[in-house]
């Protein structure tokens, strides 16, 4: 049997879909993971891929691209499965895509849908109510006729060793960049960690993309490594497992370095529900006031003047957070 799953959204995202493509994986002979542009480096980093195809869809991301008959007929003339397994979070529809995949042919359709699918799903399953996402997919590939063949937590493929980048020692990461604002600790406090974790005895890496070296060179400062615009995602997931613990916002570094099995300092603003976004399968602590008024709001900018469901978070929360979790990484928790 050839399997599809698609995930069409972000980095994180897809992380997050690992147990359930692991499934469909331990019973079709081959899988096809079909993902957004900001979602393939995570693609390539999971066990149980093996092709992966990109498509910009125009249903999902905050750019999308316009809607094009070619680039539609394109994909469904390149699409080739058996069966499909949609995945989508708790606020998306798969409507859109399920139609294309009939178009394509693809003779089975599994999807979480609160929609009437009519004929475009075989499988129309309804998502547990507080389910952490990873789970809400498991639950949905064990309903389509693939359940979990492993312990279900997140993991990618082996990462390269990372001591060029971080030198020798033990060390904890910060990465102070977020994919909305609404998500992001200010500069100002981040800054303020990485002089008190150093103060503490230690050693911090700074992380972020290339388009965060502004960001990074600020927040480490004289005290910390600054990797920003060092690492691709093999080399980010190297990084985050060679580290002690974590600290970073609601971002797919989260998710990533819960992967690679190290625990989480999460500086969580409530825009979306930390039942279902929270670090998985690894010792974490939140951080951040969960009942704030932006809570549940999937705001981008934050609408409450001075972001103070962040801002309430000190410099001395993180590091004894980080102290506190830090002995914890063998001890990985559901």
């Amino acid at each position: 049997m050839k399997a599809l799953v698609t995930r069409l959204d972000s980095f994180g995202d897809v992380l997050l879909a690992g147990p359930a493509i692991r499934a469909v994986a331990a019973r079709a002979d081959s899988v096809t993971l079909l993902c957004g542009p900001r979602g393939a480096p995570a693609a390539r980093l999971l066990p149980g891929v093996d092709d992966i195809l990109v498509w910009d869809a125009p249903w999902v991301g905050l750019t999308p691209p316009p809607v094009g008959r070619g680039e539609v007929e394109l994909l469904i003339d390149s699409l080739d499965a058996d069966a499909a397994l949609i995945l989508t979070s708790f606020h998306q529809s798969p409507l859109p895509t399920a139609l294309l995949l009939r178009l394509a042919g693809v003779a089975h359709i599994a999807a979480d849908s609160e929609d009437y699918p009519g004929s475009l799903l075989d499988v129309r399953h309804h998502r547990a109510a507080h389910a952490h996402e990873a789970e809400a997919m498991l639950d949905l590939a064990e309903a389509a006729g693939f359940p979990r063949a492993d312990d279900g937590r997140l993991r990618v493929l082996p990462p390269p060793a990372a001591t060029g980048l971080t030198g020798p020692g033990e060390y904890v990461v910060l990465h102070p960049g977020a994919s909305v604002p609404a998500r992001a600790w200010s500069p100002e406090r981040c800054g303020q960690a990485v002089r008190e974790l150093t103060a503490a005895g230690h050693r911090v890496v700074v992380t972020g993309g290339p388009d965060e070296r502004d960001l990074t060179a600020y927040v480490a400062g004289e005290d910390a490594i600054d990797l920003g615009g060092r690492t691709g995602a093999p080399e980010l997931a190297g990084v985050l497992a060679g580290a002690r613990a974590v600290v970073t916002g609601n971002t797919g570094p989260s998710h990533l370095a819960a992967a690679v099995g190290t625990p989480v300092v999460c500086l969580f603003a409530p825009v979306v529900p930390a039942e279902r976004w929270r670090p998985y399968g690894v010792p974490y602590v939140l951080l951040g006031d969960q009942n704030a008024p932006c809570a549940d709001s999937r705001a981008r900018e934050c609408p409450v003047p001075g972001h103070p469901c962040l801002q309430s978070v000190t410099a001395h929360d993180v590091v004894a957070a980080v102290e506190k979790v830090a002995g914890e990484k063998k001890g990985r928790q559901p």
